[in-house]
């Protein structure tokens, strides 16, 4: 207990050294005189403007790397065994799909094994698992405790231990695939040197409502400055649902963290200072569900702002590094100012503004930030791409994404805060998937209670506490 608690303490006290700088930064330009107090922002925004139209928009002119690269399996190659391994709780309503699903993709026979791992659920997803291994040969099933430990990574690191296979092809349990993903996706990675790939994560229910919609075009935002920033010598990450893995690269770097409430990002760092490279493929991609609603969104996103702030600070000494190349340092640089500091420093900024009585200061990095998001959302969504149907652009919903986005400057300053007032706790927060028959909106209505009740009962399910 004395580790753990010295770790907590130690999360806390990089967490709070985060937010004063943040919240000096935010809080310094109103001292300035008012000639010269928009001065910092202004710079911030040049830079980080400059840098982002590189990665991101010059990118959407050029071909995408997904179509150069070979798309099919050559006759000439075997093909490699690929195991699917999905961490199933209580997925009654998407699990008998998923298994039908991969029993549909193209894959040499003998060369395909799914992986569910039963995660203790109290649903009927055990009997469904059951009926489905009397159909499926290929189908094998492994079951924990739900006291088990560890969450997601716990579950995976159970499986790892099982696969002999090459690839391992990481899904959630409301993954929807194209039949032809392996034979496009597994052929990319090899001939790319790829160690892990992540394909681009499309909106299954886009059309419920405007905020599955919002999520379908952040989506697309995020492949696309992916694509961008690895083409330009920076750093590509893991999303979780639809990572392709290479066994022996997992295997180096030690298999899944199971002290970490994003294990794929955490992944994603541990795979970069290894020199492992990752890449994205815009297309096929996987399918998911979209939350449905604003409380389930605000939960989500509070576990992915904790654990994508987290790696910086367990993994920052190694990522300052000679470990790292000058391009990869500086798309760091950059993607930590945006994503993380921009949030904190604009609400500082906001509280000094209140505070002091003068006007804002960090408002010009911040319209040029949202602005620049807003033009790339638009460009990524008119890209052409498979799957279900991107959003369609104009003013209203090009101004909806936009608005969208601002729940970022929320989540990372509440994050943030908690982190460093609050010791760590490992929980899974699972999303609870009620298949694509409740994703329309005649149907979302009578389902939102129970989907914000389980998640809640989730959410209170504490797996460990350090």
């Amino acid at each position: 207990m004395a580790a753990g608690g010295s770790d907590s303490d130690r999360r806390r006290a990089k967490a709070a050294l985060f937010l004063a700088c943040c919240a000096l930064v935010g809080i310094a330009p109103h001292w300035l005189p008012p000639g010269r107090s928009l001065v910092p922002a202004i710079t911030l925004a040049t830079l980080l403007g400059g840098y982002s139209l590189r990665t991101v928009l010059l990118q959407a002119f050029r071909r995408s790397s997904s179509e150069t690269l070979p798309s099919v399996l050559s006759p000439a190659a075997p093909p490699s065994a690929v195991d699917v391994v999905v961490a199933a709780r209580d997925e009654q309503a998407v699990i008998a799909r998923l298994v039908e699903r991969i029993a549909t993709l193209r894959w040499p026979e003998g060369q395909l094994t799914l992986w569910v791992v039963d995660d203790g659920s109290d649903d009927r997803t055990p009997e469904l698992l059951a009926e489905l291994q009397g159909r499926h040969p290929f189908l094998r099933v492994l079951r924990r405790s739900r006291e088990a430990g560890g969450g997601k990574s716990g579950a995976l690191n159970l499986v790892l231990q099982q696969l002999s296979g090459r690839w391992m092809l990481v899904l959630d349990a409301d993954a929807d695939l194209q039949s032809d993903v392996l034979e496009r996706l597994v052929p990319w990675a090899e001939a790319g040197g790829w160690a892990a790939v992540q394909l681009r994560k499309a909106v299954a229910n886009a059309q419920t409502n405007l905020l599955t919609s919002a999520q379908a075009m952040e989506m697309a935002f995020d492949a696309m400055i992916q694509e961008g920033r690895l083409a330009n010598g920076g750093v590509a990450e893991l999303r979780g649902n639809g990572q392709l893995l290479s066994r022996e690269a997992l295997l180096k770097v030690g298999g899944f963290n199971e002290n970490t409430v994003t294990d794929d990002l955490d992944l994603s760092f541990r795979f970069l200072l290894e020199g492992l490279p990752i890449g994205v493929l815009w297309d096929p991609p996987v399918q998911e569900e979209a939350v449905l609603t604003l409380p389930a969104l605000w939960r989500q996103r509070q576990r992915w702002a904790e654990g994508g702030l987290q790696r910086f600070f367990d993994y920052g000494p190694g990522l300052v590094s000679n470990r790292l190349g000058f391009s990869q340092k500086l798309d760091l640089t950059c993607f930590f100012l945006l994503q993380y500091v921009l949030p904190v420093v604009a609400s500082a900024d906001l509280l000094a503004t209140v505070l002091t009585r003068t006007a804002p200061t960090m408002w010009p990095f911040s319209i040029v930030a949202l602005a620049l998001s807003g033009l790339a959302i638009a460009t990524g969504c008119r890209r052409p791409s498979e799957g279900p149907p991107l959003p369609a652009m104009n003013p209203f919903s090009g101004g909806l994404g936009i608005l969208y986005l601002v729940h970022w400057f929320v989540v990372i300053p509440w994050v943030t805060l908690k982190m460093a007032l609050l010791p760590k706790k490992l929980v899974w927060v699972k999303t609870l998937h009620l298949g694509h028959e409740h994703s329309d909106a005649a149907n979302a209505e009578g389902c939102v209670a129970e989907r914000v009740d389980q998640e809640a009962g989730d959410l209170a399910t504490e797996v460990s506490q350090v």
